[in-house]
């Protein structure tokens, strides 16, 4: 019992020394270093998708023209077509990350075994993985078929399937790739170059989905959808 209690006196009196802040700092550093290259792993093959992304996006449109063209025409502007609205946004999503689904698997394996001593870094590393898992394991909803039976109803009640589904989509909704702030106080100069670009390519993935918003409009526009 004795030789515990003195192993543990030494092992916090190496933790409160110079010596052990610097080994604590190397273990944030190490854990930063591998969280920013997976991160630029990922975020660097969502922007290389870009195009196939906007293509997979886009494809939705004749999908619909095919399908269902004005499914909803008549039904009333409610938190009903909000919901429909938002399915559509998630089908567009799923559609959208098909290509990105390996590079996301990857990043979740790599960032799972990571941890930080500074619980808000590792609070929103957690919160950002677990959205970005629970959004990739959603299936494709299937919106032509959920807007007929809301119509088929006379606009009054929706499926049960577009409500699960929105209820699990939009508070799990988000993009590729995230830095939290408190990751800079480890970063070296070259884990601050790489975080810097994973940022710009994060912008211009950004600026991809605000493009995509006019899809979303013409999607809108051949359901006879309001949002």
């Amino acid at each position: 019992m004795w030789r515990g209690i003195v192993a543990s006196a030494l092992v916090l009196a190496a933790l409160s020394s110079p010596a052990g802040a610097s080994a604590a700092n190397g273990g944030e550093a190490a854990t930063t270093s591998a969280y920013i290259r997976a991160d630029y792993a990922l975020v660097s093959v969502g922007h290389a998708n870009i195009g196939r992304t906007e293509a997979d996006v886009r494809a939705l449109l004749d999908q619909i023209r095919g399908e269902c063209p004005s499914a909803a025409l008549g039904s009333p502007q409610d938190e009903e077509s909000t919901k429909l609205s938002n399915e559509l946004i998630g089908k567009m999503v799923l559609a959208g990350g098909r290509p990105d689904r390996a590079a996301v698997a990857s990043y979740l394996r790599t960032v799972g075994g990571l941890h930080w001593s500074n619980g808000a870094v590792g609070r929103a590393v957690g919160e950002y993985t677990r959205s970005l898992r629970t959004l990739y394991e959603l299936s494709s909803p299937k919106l032509c078929a959920d807007i007929r039976t809301w119509s088929a109803d006379g606009f009054r009640s929706l499926a049960p399937a577009t409500t699960s589904f929105v209820e699990s989509f939009i508070p799990n909704w988000v993009s590729l790739g995230v830095i939290p702030a408190g990751l800079s106080r480890y970063e070296t100069p070259e884990l601050r170059a790489i975080a810097k670009r994973c940022g710009q390519f994060e912008f211009q993935l950004m600026e991809m989905e605000a493009r995509l918003v006019e899809t979303w409009g013409e999607i809108m526009n051949e359901l006879h959808l309001n949002p």
